[in-house]
């Protein structure tokens, strides 16, 4: 009796294990690089992570449970921003990341500022996301109106590794400066943001979708102003890289903070080509259904710019297989 019942415990804790071993097969891991925590790509790698999210036992989707893939649990991983995201699929450390577009394409063609490095032949993109503005911070009486202005002064150009470090290098560049004219710093969020309050540095460069919480949070707590990048400077740098836009951040994005004119570039989502088709074609669909659209729209300020229609602007790197095949069916692509 007693050999009997060790037997059907033996039963019973196999079956167990094996149904056990069967939900772990379905599981599924799937990692966004973004950025600096208090910058735009992290909070809105979270929004997307949890959209495209489906761990088993979830409730259905329509009855209050996800609408992502099933058995996948994503997660979005705070990273030094663009340059290392792109290093990062390729070398099979991160299965996704978000990056700008420019920093995407010379990387993908090992042209630009990726000239004389291997392409990075098997990225490819899932979806253009929203506008990313280029930030130029220093206090309001600074007496720095120009990018001109940087000169001889203490400015933090982010960490190599991120695009903001790639196109505060351009800009500089495009009025005249390098960073030998500069004392340069490589500082992030709110490192950069609490040393220009204390007056370690004089100003300091982002690359972030407005408003960004670094920035709002700063703006409350100092008079700070934005520096424009416009003229000659801006025009020589959009018409000599097609990637930057010229674009206005709005009054009141920070408190106190007049209009600016600045540019702009994409923020878009890429992955390897050797991520299984199936998968990557079901994330997009999960990116763009509707219950994903109600997550985007409450979940961060650029929630609501990040919209199907935009999905294919500015996109300089080949589609996934299954990111394509998922704008084909859905009639955005030809």
């Amino acid at each position: 009796m007693i050999n009997s019942l060790k037997s059907a415990a033996f039963g019973a804790a196999l079956a167990i294990g094996l149904v056990g071993s069967a939900s772990a097969q379905e599981l599924k891991f799937f990692t966004i690089g973004t950025g600096g925590t208090a910058y735009t790509y992290y909070p809105v790698g979270g929004v997307i992570a949890n959209a495209i999210s489906k761990p088993p036992g979830s409730r259905e989707c329509g009855d209050g449970g996800s609408c992502g893939v099933e058995g996948l649990i994503a997660s979005a991983v705070s990273s030094r921003g663009s340059v290392d995201n792109v290093n990062a699929i390729i070398s099979g450390l991160r299965n996704s990341g978000f990056a700008q577009s420019d920093v995407a394409y010379w990387a993908y063609t090992g042209t630009g500022t990726m000239e004389g490095s291997e392409p990075a032949t098997d990225l490819r993109t899932i979806a253009a996301l929203f506008e990313e503005h280029i930030h130029l911070v220093a206090l309001a009486d600074s007496g720095i109106n120009s990018v001109a202005d940087l000169k001889g002064k203490r400015v933090s150009l982010d960490e190599p590794g991120s695009g903001t470090y790639v196109d505060a290098n351009l800009i500089m560049e495009a009025n005249g400066l390098t960073a030998d004219d500069v004392t340069a710093e490589a500082l992030k969020g709110g490192a950069a943001a609490e040393a220009l309050r204390n007056g370690k540095i004089d100003a300091f460069f982002v690359v972030a979708g407005y408003p960004t919480g670094s920035l709002v949070e700063l703006a409350s707590a100092a008079d700070i102003k934005l520096v424009p990048i416009d003229g000659e400077g801006a025009a020589a740098l959009t018409e000599k890289y097609g990637f930057f836009a010229s674009s206005d951040i709005p009054e009141g994005t920070y408190e106190g903070v007049a209009a600016t004119t600045t540019v702009a570039v994409g923020a878009q989502w890429f992955t390897s080509a050797k991520e299984d088709e199936e998968l990557i074609y079901n994330i997009t669909k999960a990116l763009w259904n509707d219950e994903t659209r109600k997550l985007l729209d409450v979940g961060h300020a650029k929630g609501k710019t990040i919209t199907p229609e935009t999905a294919l602007n500015g996109v300089g790197v080949p589609l996934h297989a299954g990111a394509e095949r998922f704008y084909k069916e859905a009639g955005l692509l030809k």
